[in-house]
């Protein structure tokens, strides 16, 4: 087995690989099927390359990624760090958000069934219900901590306001949300409250959904079972507009002999020491591409050419439909 470079996400989190695998796109979400034993052998070539943190949810399916991952993880329990999420109806992210506490409870049990464990390491609430207070939902989660069924608890895509009223009932360990060279409002608010409290940031999505590999055009289609396909930002005109984004990208990788998605996974990790980004793909080859970002260490004159060329670039089109932006943030 190999090692990456390791990284805490926050003060008191687990310290896992500076980059995770991202497992939802192994038969979920982007018109991906990988046969089983194909996603089975990718999971375990990724452990042998170093990595330890594995990010799944039982919405991914629903239920069957986390069957997958706990399958293939098995044989390695205690080297790995498997994350997994609750907070939508029967698991199935149609039919809007349920962070009931029984519920909360319900799907730790069934997830600790399908995963083939004894504890989940990092336990997310998958979006805030609005319904639910948060004092309620950390308050479960404190109590799962107590009885040794969940290590560490995390928040996916909640803002500031959620973010310090579950942190002061329980700890959170990770806020996972979407981040990357196009997506970059964690910035603003969400950045400086992570570093004051001491909170990781698990950052989805990391490559753009595939745009910054470079590897799109404004011929590019997508399946009917993509989530991409009703994406405003994947737009034939969208994807035109923002080719600027990987141009910069591709200029500074050729300076480095590497790639465009391995100088934005570097630029990401550049951020902030407690930021693990968490690409996924159903390629060997692209795993081995985006782990070379891990080991780029990119030059603070690289990082100014990148800002100064992310000043100049605005990028065009919505990063979801409205229903579904009505879900982050919040």
């Amino acid at each position: 087995m190999k090692t990456l470079p390791q990284r805490r996400l926050g003060k008191n989190g687990p310290v896992v690989s500076a980059l995770g695998f991202g497992c939802m796109g192994l038969n979920y979400g982007y018109g991906t099927q990988l046969g089983k034993q194909d996603a089975i052998d990718l999971l375990r070539a990724a452990f042998e390359r170093g990595v330890t943190l594995f990010d799944t949810a039982e919405a991914y399916g629903p239920f069957t990624n986390e069957e997958l991952v706990g399958e293939a993880l098995a044989p390695v329990r205690d080297q790995v760090v498997i994350a997994t999420k609750f907070g939508f109806s029967d698991g199935d992210s149609n039919k809007g958000q349920d962070s009931r506490p029984e519920r909360i409870r319900a799907v730790c049990e069934a997830s600790l069934k399908r995963l083939r464990t004894d504890r989940l390491d990092l336990f997310y609430q998958h979006r805030v219900d609005t319904q639910i207070p948060m004092e309620d939902v950390a308050g479960t989660v404190k109590d799962l901590v107590a009885q040794g069924k969940v290590l560490h608890f995390g928040l996916s895509e909640a803002g500031v306001g959620s973010i310090r009223r579950a942190h002061a009932v329980h700890p959170v360990a990770a806020l996972q949300s979407e981040y990357s060279m196009w997506w970059r409002e964690p910035e603003k608010e969400i950045l400086p409250t992570l570093e004051e409290l001491g909170i990781g940031f698990v950052p989805f999505a990391p490559l753009g959904k595939g745009f910054l590999t470079g590897k799109m055009s404004a011929e590019t289609t997508f399946a009917k079972d993509d989530f991409r396909s009703i994406v405003p930002r994947f737009s034939p005109e969208a994807l035109k507009a923002n080719q600027a984004l990987v141009d910069l990208l591709a200029r500074v990788a050729a300076a480095r002999h590497a790639t465009p998605a391995q100088v934005a996974l570097a630029w990401l990790l550049a951020q902030r020491p407690w930021i693990v980004p968490i690409p996924g793909t159903t390629k060997l080859h692209r795993l081995d591409e985006n782990l070379g970002g891990a080991e780029l260490s990119l030059t603070r004159d690289e990082l100014q050419q990148i800002a100064e060329g992310l000043k100049n670039i605005q990028v065009v089109g919505e990063r979801y439909p409205a229903h579904l932006a009505a879900r982050a943030g919040r």
